[in-house]
């Protein structure tokens, strides 16, 4: 059995769940349309040129879900993936997922975007496991900051260190498929890294090391 690691965001769906729910909660109106989707947006154009401030961001965006109940919460997220990650739903990435788990392999999401966010979307496309950036709770409900290490650039490589430490599993023969620059890190570490519809940036690199280069859309 391999690990067979996946990105999510332009990688796995067609577009960023992240900067869609923010705009989804724009247009839900459950935050001020002009300040938020402003800096929703920004914080987007860092993330792909690779200058996010991550701590700064998961306390944007996880702000919001201390405003509503567990209950709330649900609704609304059922709402935000019948109505936008349906959409950003690929045939190509379900079937990718479908030939590793064929091949006996374990599949693992690893994502900057929180597990609020990201747990719905990881349970619909079958992984085995998710590792996101962790949303703190207290006494059942969010508070609006994040804890642990975020799983972003480095962080990737710490929070999977800690997963391997209690699972069974190794690098070896292990793949990673990503579209972004920011994941190079992971992706120097793993014996098959994959450039997905990837970023300028991670094509020439991709390109340069010879990697495996693939579009699922």
């Amino acid at each position: 059995m391999a690990l067979a690691i996946f990105d999510l965001d332009n990688t796995l769906i067609n577009g960023d769940s992240d900067h869609a729910w923010g705009n989804f909660l724009v247009d839900q109106k459950k935050v001020d349309a002009k300040v938020y989707e402003q800096a929703n947006h920004q914080f987007y154009l860092d993330y792909k040129n690779g200058v996010l401030d991550i701590n700064e961001y998961l306390h944007f965006c996880l702000k919001p879900l201390a405003v509503y109940s567990q209950d709330e919460l649900t609704e609304l997220h059922q709402l935000f993936m019948d109505t936008v990650i349906s959409d950003m739903m690929l045939d190509q990435a379900k079937a990718l997922l479908k030939k590793h788990k064929d091949q006996g392999d374990y599949l693992l999401i690893i994502t900057a975007t929180n597990e609020f966010v990201t747990g719905p979307i990881a349970k619909v496309l079958g992984v085995d496991d998710l590792i996101a950036s962790q949303c703190e709770i207290i006494d059942g409900k969010y508070t609006g900051k994040p804890t642990g290490t975020p799983s972003f650039q480095d962080g990737k490589i710490t929070r999977l260190n800690e997963w391997l430490k209690s699972n069974p599993m190794d690098l070896e023969g292990s793949y990673f498929y990503s579209d972004s620059h920011n994941d190079l890190p992971l992706l120097k570490m793993v014996t098959h890294p994959i450039a997905v519809d990837a970023d300028e940036t991670l094509t020439q690199y991709a390109k340069g090391q010879n990697w495996e280069i693939i579009s699922l859309r």
